[in-house]
């Protein structure tokens, strides 16, 4: 995105083209009127909660689709991913509580590597997520909306709703594990689009509350010590996740952690390597030895997707044995550094889809069955499953 928006003088990358657009102004100002979708007290609970991840007391799911759709936000909808994410999690259980946190309830926006794509010889703006635009191939579709952000906050308050009937049904049942472990699901998303976030902080409790979501989180591109990202989420008292890619630096990284966690607070932190299979074990250590250093207790978690993306059959897949391989080697290095494996952050469907490489997806030529994506290829339930158990193992 080659619009970049700026926050007194700091600048914000990979930010939608659209402060022309007739309906930008009316599109921010309806959701500086609308009511948070998340609470304060809900923040605190899912703090407190991490914190215990943090300690070594609990494990981490984070998962759910690489960009969720307008048009599976309704509750038959959002109960199957839940179900899945719950699922999932019970793979764990036997190690003991399993906080449940899903990628959904505001997972619209995706950042790109360009701002354009070639479709049949035609440039089109690449697509960028519901609340930026739309996924089919036409100028029109591609043209980024800022009405598209009401929207988004429409369905993510349909999404959050669900979620929250859901922690109320798990509340009612007697903890047999840590008594009462707030342990979901919780909502999380990429707090990518900074009109859309920052339009949506509150003074909630005698605090600023990012009202967007319960745990953002930061990307390789938007997690510099000078973005705007950063200030952002640094002014509220929500936990903050950041991903770790291969290029991150150990001193940007202090300085960054700095910045969002100055009191240290376990349960502040969330940090997500994304390193690929071949890289973990040598680009990870000095990124934990940093961190420790400077005396932050976070959370740490493995995005074995990320880092192994493929091209095969035409299209972007992921091989099922390169990611567990690297979720067994992020969980190794943790345990040499005498730090608590929290868990992994996965792009999972709530359908059989056919879009990673493993398991029943046994060949390339099965790809296209059920390749359903809007943007990345997902595990399918089993397929996470299996990553699960052979994890927990390692």
């Amino acid at each position: 995105m080659r619009s970049r928006p700026v926050i007194g003088e700091v600048v914000a990358a990979q930010q939608p083209e659209w402060k022309s657009h007739p309906d930008y102004v009316a599109s921010r100002a309806a959701l500086a009127a609308a009511p948070a979708l998340v609470t304060a007290a809900e923040v605190a609970r899912l703090r407190g909660a991490l914190a215990v991840v943090a300690g070594g007391g609990a494990r981490m799911v984070q998962l759910g689709d690489c960009a969720e759709s307008f048009a599976e936000t309704g509750a038959d909808h959002v109960r199957a991913k839940t179900a899945v994410l719950h699922a999932l999690a019970g793979e764990l259980a036997d190690d003991g509580p399993v906080l449940r946190v899903g990628r959904i309830g505001g997972q619209f926006a995706k950042p790109r590597s360009q701002p354009f794509e070639d479709v049949d010889g035609v440039p089109l703006p690449a697509f960028r997520g519901h609340m930026v635009n739309g996924e089919a191939p036409t100028a029109e579709a591609r043209a980024h909306d800022p009405r598209r952000m009401v929207r988004a906050y429409e369905a993510s308050a349909e999404v959050l709703r669900v979620l929250a009937r859901d922690r109320d049904r798990r509340a009612a049942v007697p903890a047999k594990r840590l008594e009462r472990f707030p342990d979901g699901p919780w909502a999380s998303h990429d707090a990518l689009v900074i009109d859309y976030e920052a339009a949506l902080v509150r003074d909630q409790a005698g605090q600023r509350v990012l009202g967007s979501t319960h745990l953002p989180w930061l990307g390789d591109r938007t997690r510099a010590p000078g973005s705007a990202h950063v200030r952002l989420l640094s002014q509220v008292a929500n936990p903050v996740a950041l991903k770790l890619g291969p290029s991150t630096d150990p001193a940007e990284l202090a300085e960054v952690c700095a910045l969002l966690d100055p009191d240290r607070t376990p349960g502040r932190l969330t940090l997500i390597a994304r390193m690929g299979a071949e890289r973990v074990a040598e680009l990870l250590p000095p990124l934990v030895a940093a961190v420790r250093a400077r005396g932050h207790r976070a959370v740490w978690l493995s995005d074995p997707m990320h880092g192994n993306t493929v091209r095969a059959g035409g299209v972007k897949t992921r091989h099922l044995a390169a990611v567990v391989d690297e979720a067994v080697r992020c969980k190794s290095v943790l345990e040499r550094a005498g730090e608590h494996p929290g868990g992994l952050h996965l792009e999972v469907a709530a359908t059989d889809v056919t879009e990673c490489l493993g398991g029943k997806v046994d060949g390339v030529e099965r790809l296209a069955e059920r390749y359903t994506t809007l943007c990345d290829p997902r595990l399918n339930p089993d397929q996470a499953a299996e990553l699960l158990r052979t994890w927990i193992r390692a």
